[in-house]
């Protein structure tokens, strides 16, 4: 008797052939997935489901179908992701037995919807949309409560099909008390991260609310799936954390036990706190914070894909934007209902289906991500039973309810309600679309409810949308211009001529007689969403025409400012006033066909080469697991090129079945893109390494690769909590270490501080003339920044201030500016320095010695007298430097410029250098007190020379002096 004829007793999970039974269920399931394996048979109950047996996310939702019917239960929605080994299945089978009662009875995954269940929303009052007055989420929120309290705003469903309704009121009222408890037990203040990792749920909804409620900075985390991957889990979360600076997480009772190892690597964490506790003991909360349209709204972090995640920072009008382009591009109603199962720590979950149902003013259903992925059926049961219009998800989704909804299952399932069904967050593949519409076609799927869209995190969630009612759009190119050119020509054959209108059954056969290498299909993303801009780029900038491949770029008002505490990554997002995508693309009668990531794409032999094909072919070669490849490049200095390697996870041992796989994948790598795979590395399962949303990190896999570490296997959990607890020690002893090192350094740099600038203020006194005063000013500074370690790195040309009459604008963050300044750049320039320092008697008396010239501190060069001054230090051909902010201030940001410098520089036309000072701010902040350690960076740039000597001009010059310093610095722009 196999596995899956076990008789359905409802009574045998405790007998002694139990286990035995699950046994055979899991190594039946794994040798089908893997008939060439020699070793599942030997595997048992203390090994791992994914390490040992092979059986990854997708396999395991065909385990828990088959251990249901054989056992008569029915399992929690964590039963197809937490359990690790056949033994902890059969733990989580003798749970659901004490708990099931008399049987587990029909819901969705199982047969139709109760009849009763079929309104369960009840009576709705009417809602008007949000005005568009409302600029923030918290307005938004505020303004359901006061209008229709009593409306449900979001459905949802737990285990045994119960349904909680959360009205606006109850969210409202929720998130108040929460906003209580995070100050008067947590010490949040106004502008403090707030890190959320829970489940899918009302708990999740409150914390995110409350914590915009109380003033500070919600920040998603995703909740580990489990054991195995606790290690690898929570250095990422311990990284998000570290960066996003949290001071509190807001987490499950079952997660506080990690606190201990959390802490140590994520410094600024105070403290670990329930939901529950925050609800039951938060104090009354006055009223929610006010907040405007410019500041945060919450820190999304990207899944890390191509590297490591970055906080993308959203504003309030941000996000505001984009939903509102997103209702117009759908012509989203209040009277819309939208379905969902997308975890609320991703984008899509989040910002398009709870945070739109917001905006939009409609009803969400909303269910967990296992409670999909263990049963795809109960997806398409919601949407028949709420009547729903809109429903999102990611290509693999629609996949799964293709491959694993049986018809047995959907018998009486209605769709013809639906009017959009969204596809994005990942690539969209033309088959898909076209086998779940065929697949639901005769439950009343419309053709033209399937939406591929694009989006990104940088953009808040969506960029563009396709016409409505149309269906899908599908492009047929030629392979081979569009991977050595970039030219997407579209096939002329008229064999093909179909698909591109959507009938993906008539390239069968006709395409293969084209060319050697069959066309590329690709689908349209759609146009730009309303008051944006999307373009293609080659990789030097410059713009290209339609049907050319290139990278691409967007603005817009939902644009992000930048990444959270990386300047770094900021600087190279932004190509002036345009966001770089990461993805590459071409445009085809305005809409957009996506091809693939920049970053991924691998340059060998003067061939560009999109590594996704090649990994879902190979994914089909018996041996292989499906979803277990990762096809990157790999660093090759001998030949001047990049190597193309191909990642296989099997759990083959046998030498002759390895050796197959190896050369069948080869074979597919030369009729695929007419190359070679340099290497095929076959690894263990979970060697192909993703991101939380199912993504494939290529990057994380070509370093692991490059490192040799790719056949490393998951350790068990308690060698994971050991290593974190060590790391976590370590962390602890280096941070005590760099404390002490600080303190002696900022003990010698304070001291050296007053007995270099006393000696070098008698040295600049005793000077009979400017130009010796200079001198001495700069070889004491020189000598300061040597004490301390800390001489600036310079580059650029520091001639360019000494060669000919200008004036220097650098950017202020420090009081320590003029002394950099003093000592990287020649000693010929003359400081302009705020008149309320002139009368000062120290240090008035050494500003004069040093040629200083003083001006008004409302506005720098306003007055005549000022500016004649001025005019003779560039008439003696001296540079002039000009602090253009006028001030600075304690947290980061550009300053809105004084007008003065460039009126002056175009009218006498001198050209303005503009010049960066970097790591100031981080050495003496603010107020005057004792220097900290900071690596210091001055950067010189071109000078800028006026176009006329106009205000226009000046204008103009102004403008281009600021975007270079701001691409320089990666400071935030506070003057917008």
């Amino acid at each position: 008797m196999t596995a899956t004829s076990v008789p359905a007793t409802g009574a045998h999970v405790d007998s002694e052939h139990a286990q035995q039974r699950v046994l055979d269920t899991v190594r039946q399931l794994a040798g089908e997935l893997h008939p060439q394996s020699l070793r599942i048979p030997t595997l048992g109950a203390g090994d791992s489901l994914e390490r040992d047996y092979g059986l990854d996310s997708l396999a395991r939702v065909e385990l828990v179908v088959r251990l249901e019917r054989a056992f008569d239960l029915r399992l929690p929605e964590g039963a197809f992701a937490e359990p690790d080994t056949p033994a902890d299945l059969l733990r989580v089978l003798r749970q659901a037995q004490a708990t099931a009662g008399s049987g587990p009875g029909p819901g969705p995954g199982h047969g139709p919807a109760p009849v009763a269940a079929q309104t369960p929303l009840g009576p709705q009052a009417t809602c008007e949309p949000l005005p568009e007055t409302v600029d923030t989420l918290i307005g938004a929120l505020q303004w359901h409560a006061r209008t229709h309290a009593a409306r449900t705003h979001v459905l949802l469903y737990g285990e045994h099909e119960v349904a909680q309704p959360v009205s606006y009121g109850e969210l409202h009222a929720r998130a108040l008390s929460v906003a209580g408890g995070l100050a008067a037990h947590c010490g949040v203040q106004p502008d403090d991260r707030v890190a959320i990792m829970l489940p899918t749920g009302e708990g999740f909804l409150t914390a995110f609310y409350g914590t915009l409620y109380a003033g500070a900075v919600p920040v998603p985390l995703y909740p580990p799936a489990r054991l195995s991957q606790l290690e690898d889990h929570l250095r990422r979360v311990a990284g998000i954390v570290a960066n996003a600076g949290a001071t509190v997480l807001v987490t499950v009772p079952e997660a506080r036990s990690m606190s201990a190892l959390l802490r140590p690597l994520a410094p600024s964490l105070h403290r670990i706190v329930e939901i529950a506790t925050l609800q039951a003991t938060g104090p009354a909360w006055p009223a929610p914070a006010t907040r405007g349209p410019g500041d945060i709204a919450f820190l999304q972090y990207t899944s890390g894909s191509t590297g490591q995640p970055k906080g993308v920072v959203l504003t309030h009008a941000n996000l505001l934007a984009n939903l509102r382009g997103m209702r117009d591009a759908c012509r989203a109603e209040p009277s819309d209902l939208f379905v969902s199962w997308l975890p609320l720590y991703h984008d899509m979950g989040l910002i398009g289906a709870c945070l739109g149902t917001m905006a939009f003013g409609f009803t969400l259903v909303l269910t967990s991500p296992f409670a999909f992925l263990g049963r795809p059926a109960r997806w398409l049961w919601l949407l028949h039973r709420h009547r729903a219009t809109i429903t999102a998800g990611p290509n693999f989704a629609y996949e799964l309810c293709v491959n694993k909804v049986r018809d047995e299952d959907i018998r009486g399932l209605d769709l013809s309600a639906l009017r959009l069904a969204f596809n994005g967050a990942e690539a969209v593949s033309p088959d898909t679309l076209h086998r779940f519409h065929e697949r639901f076609a005769r439950y009343g799927l419309r053709r033209e409810a399937m939406t591929p869209v694009y989006g990104l995190a940088e953009c808040s969630l969506g960029l563009t949308f396709p016409p409505l009612a149309r269906g899908p759009l599908i492009d047929v190119v030629e392979r081979d211009a569009l991977l050595a050119r970039g030219a997407a020509l579209r096939v002329a054959d008229p064999g093909v001529r179909a698909v591109a209108t959507g009938d993906a059954t008539a390239t069968s056969g006709a395409a293969g007689d084209i060319d050697a290498h069959p066309p590329i299909r690709l689908v349209s993303s759609g146009r730009v969403l309303p008051g944006h801009g999307i373009r293609i780029v080659s990789r030097d900038g410059a713009e290209l025409p339609e049907r050319t491949q290139g990278e691409i770029e967007f603005r817009g008002p939902s644009a992000t400012g930048g990444y959270h505490g990386n300047p770094q990554a900021t600087r190279q997002l932004f190509h002036g006033e345009w966001l770089r995508t990461g993805d590459l693309g071409y445009l085809a009668d305005g809409e957009l066909f996506v091809t693939g990531r920049s970053k991924d794409i691998i340059i060998r032999g003067g061939h560009n080469i999109h590594p996704q094909e090649l990994e879902e072919a190979a994914a089909r070669v018996p041996g292989v697991r499906k979803g277990g490849v990762a096809v990157f490049p790999a660093r090759d200095a001998s030949q001047g090129t990049e190597r193309l390697i191909v990642l296989a996870e099997t759990t083959e041992t046998d030498p002759a079945e390895r050796q197959r796989i190896v050369t069948e994948i080869g074979h597919l790598a030369v009729d695929l893109i007419g190359l070679p795979a340099d290497e095929v590395v076959l690894a263990p399962p979970r060697a192909v390494l993703k991101t939380s949303s199912g993504k494939i990190r290529r990057a994380a896999c070509r370093e692991r690769f490059e490192q040799g570490t790719l056949g490393e296997t998951s350790r068990p959990p308690w060698q994971q909590m050991l290593r974190l607890a060590a790391a976590g020690t370590l962390a602890w002893v280096r941070r005590a270490l760099r404390r002490v090192a600080d303190t002696v350094w900022t003990a010698w740099a304070s001291l050296t501080l007053v007995l270099v600038a006393a000696a070098g203020a008698a040295a600049i006194l005793a000077s009979r003339d400017v130009g010796g005063a200079r001198a001495v000013a700069r070889a004491g500074a020189r000598t300061m920044l040597r004490l301390w370690g800390a001489l600036p790195r310079v580059d650029g040309d520091p001639t360019r201030v000494r060669e000919r009459a200008c004036i220097v604008v650098p950017n202020h963050s420090s009081y320590l500016d003029g002394l950099v300044l003093s000592a990287t750049l020649p000693p010929c320039l003359a400081f302009v320095a705020k008149q309320e320092l002139a009368p000062q008697r120290v240090a008035g008396t050494l500003l004069r010695r040093l040629g200083t010239v003083f001006v008004e501190r409302a506005d720098p060069l306003r007055s005549a007298e000022d500016a004649r001054a001025i005019a003779a230090c560039l008439a003696r051909g001296e540079p002039v430097v000009v602090f253009a902010e006028g001030t600075f201030r304690e947290e980061p940001g550009m300053l809105p410029f004084h007008m003065g410098a460039f009126l002056t520089a175009a009218s006498r036309r001198v050209p303005v250098v503009p010049v960066a000072i970097l790591g100031t701010r981080r050495m003496m902040p603010g107020t005057p007190r004792p220097p900290r350690p900071a690596s210091l960076r001055v950067v010189i740039g071109e000078p800028i020379d006026a176009t006329g000597d106009d205000w226009q001009a000046a204008l103009a010059l102004r403008a281009r002096t600021r975007a270079w310093l701001l691409s320089q610095t990666g400071e935030p722009d506070r003057e917008v």
